[in-house]
């Protein structure tokens, strides 16, 4: 059965940031994951994770100037520095907190140079710190324009030219239907190299069992394909979170 990590930035925000854990685990969540934790204390952060024991599941590297259209630093060239200074801070949180995985963000870069950038630094993180798994995630165009990863079968390729094993491909069902869809046979084959699963319904990334995917069918598929990660709940509650959490009910005792 699925284990599912609450996405701390888009769910629960009824409460402030640091509440959300606990109101995480009450509802029955084990795993919590968010985009970035670097506006809150990592000790806090860490106290909030061992109070309610709950597991660190992932979050991603800085965007830097998000408002500005900055959306990471690891495939765009000239920006290396940059991009090693967000690997520390992520990795400096990561020592207190623990994640399972930091997703390694590539930024708003194409072409040749881009990708041997990325490749570059997705090398460099992996080396200097073996023992935490990262992941890469392709992103929809239409919701993150020009960013440079938007294809799984790209993103394989990518995680076997840098040959780490602790990198792996973070597979968005949200992002992965609204660029190619085949969810199914995707989930079956990308299997080996998936380390991280998110969820939203499409097109509008509310509650997975709303839109038009069939969520308990996917499901199923990756526990069929051996999946045994976090499901990271990166979705939009239509309303009040706790009211729209109906898709748990048949999850929660598996927890």
């Amino acid at each position: 059965m699925p284990r599912f990590a609450a996405n701390l930035s888009m769910m629960f925000t009824e409460v402030p940031f640091m509440q959300r854990f606990e109101t995480a685990a009450k509802a029955g969540f084990k795993g919590v994951e968010y985009l970035f934790p670097y506006e809150e204390d990592a000790g806090e952060i860490a106290a909030a994770l061992r109070d309610t024991g709950l597991v660190q599941a992932l979050y991603n590297t800085s965007a830097g100037n998000f408002a500005a259209g900055e959306r990471g630093f690891a495939a765009v060239p000239g920006a290396e520095d940059r991009f090693r200074a967000a690997l520390d801070q992520a990795l400096d949180y990561a020592g207190k907190i623990a994640p399972t995985n930091i997703h390694i963000m590539s930024g708003i870069a194409k072409g040749p140079a881009a990708r041997a950038t990325f490749i570059g630094n997705l090398h460099h993180a992996c080396a200097q710190a073996p023992e935490q798994g990262f992941v890469i995630e392709p992103i929809n165009h239409r919701d993150m324009p020009g960013y440079h990863l938007d294809n799984q079968e790209e993103a394989r390729g990518i995680i076997a030219e840098v040959g780490a094993a602790n990198l792996g491909l973070q597979l968005d069902l949200y992002h992965c239907q609204i660029m190619q869809g085949d969810l199914t046979e995707r989930i079956r084959s990308l299997a080996p190299v998936t380390r991280h699963v998110q969820v939203a319904s499409v097109p509008k990334r509310h509650e997975p069992d709303t839109g038009e995917l069939n969520f308990t069918h996917l499901m199923q598929v990756l526990d069929e394909s051996g999946y045994n990660g976090w499901v990271g709940c990166e979705y939009r509650p239509k309303g009040p979170t706790l009211d729209g959490l109906g898709w748990f009910e048949g999850y929660r005792a598996g927890q």
